[in-house]
């Protein structure tokens, strides 16, 4: 029997190992049984070359679990190891620098795994003591190797009556949950579902007689020939649907699939599945597996491929993306730069491609597409570049278009008089039918926008298209949202203006974080009595700040939101009120407004004469008579504030135009909207 030390150049690598690894000590599984892979992938290419000559025999690799023993075995019948080659593989590990490598990986458990050689060491974290049996198909004695854990290990021949190598892990009592069967079949799905060499855990089972039964049969867990190794002519429709099945047993079919195949300049394999996103929902990332010569490396693809690609479903394998690194390391890697670009512009042509041959497929299928293109045009610009001519836009008529298409479409009708193209959308077609109406009415079109990101999506069209403005029809008056020539004039005096803003506005809606301003425009006869809007600029902004836009956009996302109620003064309800108003309210009225127009005459004159002057050249007497103008003419404000709101308590007409305009809008609710009902009944009684 042999002993020695195994030859590292820090006193003890398991502890470290223990330490640094501890988080991730599941992956030990995934370096054994790639290792018994390698092993037997070895000795199939050295049959094929003719270095080998005996049988080949069974070549899976098992995965035995003995809970008496309290044991974990992984067993292939691969090439096996020598005496000599057990001293150079696993007794001298290729490990200089250790305390440097440590230090700058430490915060990082799989940068250690796997690296220098370490992969087979990582049987450490989950085992007090590891025996490997072993013998090599070159005509040599079997060879047993144990270690406990410390730098000593013991090496003796052994008997072994076929080749390959049994690695036997005694769990140690922290980690006797990898010898249940669920964790370790669990494991075993996760890391090795497709490795290219059978994997056999346990027999076969099937339910008889109201129980689990064994069949007998193999186990093998893993599929070898995964679709994405295949050749793409060598596959169906129907193939690339069941990988996806394989892949995502409870997901929904995917809309279509891209198959990546480069052997120059790097190596990158896949599939990649367009999955049918839904709107309104959180979107599900990190559905890419990531392999390396189809070992499982993992699901978390951030900076491997683009944020937007994040969304997609799928496979990539390259040998050129490093196995075990840090996120930093390979953000910066230069074959995963080269990669990430290759990817961006197959999906690109593969998207463009289904849109120049089979555009009818592609419309019916736009809805689900829409927001991955849509959020990779917003944070990918060599993406957008690629877009920005199959990108659809589709109106509230269910009709599409690409930019292009749609410009000269709405030309003649949709440019205002200083130039601007003027794109009217919604983004609710039932919330906003009568403003759909109205604009439809004037023989515009109106897109529908209902996107998670269209907010900032029609902000990046019109910041690389000059002259061209997207416009909810809601944010303005129909006449005022394509301003084609100077707006009709509200012909009421000032005295008019004030008395119909003072009354409406005395009977507006209390609502949190909101507010209304009253405006007054000439809309003609047919148009509503009242018609809410909010401005375009502010609601935007409130948007792009809840769907987590730039940062600096938190200031708009705690304003209130601001609504105009535009009183059509030529709407004859309108002016019932306006002419009751003055009925009643004159001979309380107009005393006020002789008096304020007397003391607002008073003040200007002081003004006018002070023009010049400096503030201590002003008499102290004129500026106390000034103070008290002031103090007079908001008290007399307030007087007349009062008579209006008394008018309009007593005026149910006004409190019904109202909520008839909030109603529209569908903002009356609770019990405004009950008293509305009440209301209503009662003034057709």
């Amino acid at each position: 029997m042999a002993k020695g030390t195994i030859g590292v150049t820090t006193d003890n690598i398991f502890p470290v190992i223990k330490k640094f690894l501890y988080s991730d000590h599941e992956i030990f599984l995934r370096e054994l049984v790639s290792n018994a892979v390698d092993a037997t992938q070895k000795l199939k290419t050295l049959a094929s070359v003719g270095e080998f000559k005996g049988e080949m025999g069974t070549t899976n690799v098992e995965v035995k679990i003995d809970a008496e023993k309290g044991t974990l075995t992984i067993s292939d019948r691969g090439v096996g190891m020598t005496a000599e080659e057990i001293e150079k593989y696993i007794n001298q590990i290729a490990f200089s620098g250790a305390t440097e490598f440590l230090d700058k990986y430490k915060d990082d458990a799989n940068a250690i795994i796997g690296h220098f050689g370490l992969g087979f060491y990582s049987a450490f974290m989950v085992a007090k003591q590891v025996e490997i049996f072993t013998k090599s198909y070159k005509d040599e004695p079997a060879q047993h190797w144990s270690c406990d854990g410390s730098p000593e290990f013991t090496l003796e021949d052994c008997e072994k009556a076929d080749r390959g190598t049994d690695i036997v892990l005694h769990i140690d009592d922290e980690n006797k949950e990898f010898l249940e069967e669920g964790r370790i079949s669990t494991l075993l799905n996760k890391y090795c579902k497709f490795l290219p060499v059978n994997i056999v855990f346990g027999e076969k089972k099937e339910w008889k007689e109201g129980k689990e039964v064994a069949t007998g049969e193999p186990n093998v867990i893993n599929n070898t020939t995964p679709a994405w190794t295949r050749k793409p002519a060598d596959l169906t429709d129907e193939d690339y649907d069941k990988f996806y099945r394989e892949l995502y047993p409870y997901g929904e079919d995917p809309l279509f699939h891209i198959h990546l195949n480069v052997d120059y300049p790097f190596n990158l394999t896949g599939i990649l599945y367009f999955p049918r996103i839904k709107e309104g929902v959180n979107l599900e990332r990190n559905k890419i597996q990531l392999y390396c010569n189809q070992v499982f490396v993992t699901d978390s693809v951030e900076g491997i491929v683009p944020e937007y690609l994040t969304l997609l479903h799928g496979v990539l394998d390259s040998p050129d993306i490093p196995l075990n690194v840090s996120r930093s390391y390979l953000q910066a890697d230069g074959n995963v730069k080269k990669i990430s670009n290759h990817i961006t512009k197959k999906v690109a042509d593969r998207l463009n491609e289904i849109f120049k041959n089979d555009r009818a497929q592609f419309e019916e299928k736009w809805d689900a597409l829409k927001i991955f293109i849509v959020f990779g045009m917003l944070t990918d610009e060599k993406f957008y570049d690629r877009a920005k001519d199959f990108a659809l836009f589709k109106n509230v008529d269910g009709k599409f278009f690409t930019f292009e298409e749609y410009k000269e479409l709405i030309k003649g009708e949709q440019t205002d008089k200083d130039g601007n193209l003027i794109c009217l959308y919604a983004q609710n077609v039932d919330e906003q039918h009568s403003y759909i109406e109205a604009a439809q009415a004037k023989g515009y079109d109106v897109l529908l926008m209902d996107g998670q990101l269209d907010s900032h999506w029609v902000g990046q069209w019109e910041q690389k298209n000059e002259k061209v403005r997207f416009v909810r029809v809601d944010s303005d008056v129909v006449g005022k949202l394509i301003q084609k020539s100077d707006a009709p004039q509200v012909e009421l005096s000032d005295d008019e203006r004030q008395a119909l803003t003072s009354v409406f506005q005395a009977q507006l809606p209390k609502m949190e974080k909101t507010e209304f301003i009253v405006t007054l425009d000439s809309l003609g006869e047919e148009a509503a009595p009242i018609v809410i809007t909010q401005n375009e600029f502010m609601r935007r902004m409130k948007e792009m700040s809840r769907n987590g836009g730039n940062p600096m956009m938190a200031f708009y996302g705690e304003m209130p939101d601001s609504y105009s109620l535009v009183l059509n003064t030529a709407h004859p309800l309108v002016k019932d009120v306006l002419a009751a108003e003055e009925a009643e309210c004159a001979g309380e009225i107009r005393p006020i407004v002789d008096e304020l127009k007397s003391l607002d005459a008073r003040k200007a004159e002081l003004k006018k004469s002070h023009e010049g002057k400096k503030d201590d050249e002003v008499p102290v007497a004129e500026k106390e008579e000034i103070n008290n103008l002031d103090r007079q003419i908001a008290e007399l404000g307030e007087k007349r504030t009062a008579v209006f709101a008394r008018f309009a308590a007593g005026h149910e007409k006004v409190k019904q135009l109202i909520d008839l305009a909030l109603l529209a809008n569908n903002m009356l609710k609770g019990k405004d909207l009950a008293d509305f009902v009440k209301r209503s009944i009662s003034l057709m009684k």
